[in-house]
């Protein structure tokens, strides 16, 4: 039995015509720049283990939300913005303010020396949360 394969072009006109937009979700993560520069200098490798550890530790803590399920679904599709904080300090501030401000994240604290060095958002709709992100620019 063959089933009819509708044209890409007929379902895009189609969700065109409805109005809907395929919501784009993003994973945001904030890492603290400091850390590859002296007094710390670590290594790159250790930096993007941390972002993984802070990715990972978000994506599991709220993997019931339908945002993450959602975007777990579209593997392929993934989206993630890295950006830098300054320091401890900073990132910690951003911390306090998501969590005042009720937005799902996660603070990686590196073991045993219990150093913050990363947030990682759940995923989001990119308008509902980079208000609070605009200060941080990519990690460069």
């Amino acid at each position: 039995m063959h089933r009819k394969v509708r044209p890409a072009g007929l379902m895009i006109r189609k969700m065109a015509c409805s109005g809907v937009e395929p919501q784009i979700l993003v994973q945001y993560l904030v890492l603290r720049k400091d850390l590859s520069q002296a007094p710390f200098s670590w290594p790159t490798g250790a930096l993007v283990a941390q972002a993984c550890h802070a990715a990972t530790a978000a994506l599991h803590l709220h993997r019931d939300h339908p945002h993450t399920a959602a975007y777990l679904r579209e593997l392929g599709r993934m989206r993630k913005v890295v950006l830098e904080a300054a320091d401890e300090t900073t990132l910690k501030e951003l911390a306090e303010t998501l969590q005042q401000k009720n937005i799902d994240h996660t603070l990686w604290l590196e073991q045993p020396e219990n150093i913050a060095t990363c947030i990682a958002l759940r995923p989001y709709p990119k308008e509902e949360v980079s208000q609070y992100l605009k200060k941080f620019r990519l990690f460069k």
